[in-house]
């Protein structure tokens, strides 16, 4: 069984928001609106945070793209009371939207603050064009619900039926999720974290990756590489 983890290269990010930009279009996340954004109920699963240090002149800047953490010891799970969220296949932390009841217990205990609320049926509001232009793999969610990204799931179900299709063990199956396959700086890396012959897996050890606020014990499944340092 694959344990699927993600690793990201500082180095090489340069904020452009490709992956971003991706996740909306491959996992039918609605634009919410000028107003509703404006509340704080913007929904992007892949969220661009900046972070600066040093003081002007020398003010550094980096942007971090933080997915959901699909962490192995998940706090939203534990808080969940009907069960709607749990660690499935593969290790992602899955979504039940049907189940979902609203309570928002797992917004409130994932530390990344990842997981966003669906305030209103945004989707079935848009134009009749436009949703026909939505991934048709993809459910939108309804309204009420909590979402989240879920490592394109979806493409991990193609990848094993069309190895069933072909006869291959569908439990080898490999994908790539759409943040990855944007990504124009290839600073996004994704695959088998405990298979030691994959690119993920080797960078996942390297001694500039990290992990954020590993304190905390979550154990997520998605690595950063620091900025290498210029001692030039």
């Amino acid at each position: 069984m694959s344990r699927w983890g993600m690793v990201i290269d500082l180095e090489k990010c340069n904020g452009c928001e490709a992956c971003a930009a991706a996740c909306q279009a491959e996992c039918n996340q609605p634009p919410v609106g000028e107003s509703e954004a404006r509340m704080g109920r913007k929904i992007s699963w892949l969220k661009i945070s900046e972070e600066l240090t040093g003081k002007f002149p020398d003010l550094h800047r980096r942007m971090i793209p933080q997915p959901c953490m699909q962490c192995d010891d998940p706090p939203c799970v534990r808080v969940c009371p009907v069960h709607a969220t749990y660690l499935g296949e593969g290790g992602i932390v899955a979504q039940i939207y049907q189940r979902c009841i609203g309570c928002r217990f797992c917004m409130a205990a994932c530390p990344y603050t990842v997981k966003y609320f669906n305030w209103y049926n945004y989707a079935g509001g848009l134009p009749a064009a436009e949703q026909e232009a939505m991934n048709p793999e993809v459910s939108p969610r309804p309204r009420g619900v909590v979402e989240k990204c879920t490592f394109c799931h979806h493409r991990l179900l193609l990848a094993k039926d069309q190895a069933r299709l072909q006869g291959n063990d569908p439990a080898r199956a490999v994908y790539h999720p759409a943040c990855e396959e944007a990504c124009p700086a290839k600073a996004i890396y994704f695959g088998d974290l405990d298979d030691s012959t994959t690119e993920v897996a080797r960078l996942a050890q390297s001694h500039r990756a990290s992990r954020l606020m590993e304190d905390l014990g979550t154990n997520p499944k998605v690595y950063y590489l620091a900025r290498k340092e210029n001692h030039g």
